[in-house]
């Protein structure tokens, strides 16, 4: 399904800046979309966490060898989406296959995408998180590490499973919680969740 521009797929509600944090502290495998000069892409990553509240700031290691990166590197932005159950098998294609060898593999592995309204970066269609992020240039970091930094600029999450600020994945359908990547395309599954 194609979305007319600007325009957020059902279910899709913005998320306060202050509680972005909350999208990705759970510790979820994320796909990473990019675009610039009339290309875009997108890959997956397991090695992405929240940095700081305020500004609200995020990592993602980017390997050299992706071409995501150069997109990254090129635009100065990024958008973290976090993918669900349902969503498995498309992770591991496009976290396996690269842009430089498979130039259709958005296509291949099924990947829709939307724009949303002041948003640059095209966004995945069935994830339940979203973050815009906007580079923080650390060239150190990114050449010795590949360790990106991103401060969030917008955030949206799908209101089914993510409220007033927190995850309810008890009671809403399996296929919508968020994976978590163990090695060689197998994930968990976020569980339940308890009061301490």
């Amino acid at each position: 399904m194609t979305l007319p521009p600007d325009t957020l797929p059902p279910h899709c509600q913005p998320v306060p800046l202050d509680k972005a944090y909350r999208l990705m502290n759970h510790g979820p495998t994320v796909l990473v979309s990019a675009t610039h000069g009339g290309v875009g892409n997108v890959m997956a990553a397991a090695w992405a966490c929240v940095l700081d509240f305020t500004p609200p700031k995020v990592t993602v290691v980017i390997d050299k060898a992706t071409a995501t990166r150069g997109l990254v590197e090129a635009s100065g932005q990024f958008a973290l989406q976090l993918p669900t159950r349902a969503m498995a098998k498309l992770t591991t294609g496009v976290g396996t296959d690269s842009a430089h060898t498979v130039p259709d593999k958005l296509a291949q592995h099924g990947v829709s995408l939307f724009n949303a309204p002041g948003c640059d970066v095209p966004l995945v269609q069935g994830c339940v998180g979203w973050l815009m992020c906007k580079l923080m240039p650390e060239p150190h970091n990114q050449q010795t590490y590949d360790l990106f930094i991103g401060e969030v600029t917008a955030a949206w999450a799908d209101e089914r499973v993510f409220s007033q600020g927190r995850w309810h994945f008890d009671g809403a359908p399996d296929d919508l919680r968020t994976i978590h990547h163990v090695a060689g395309g197998n994930y968990l599954v976020s569980g339940e969740g308890i009061q301490g």
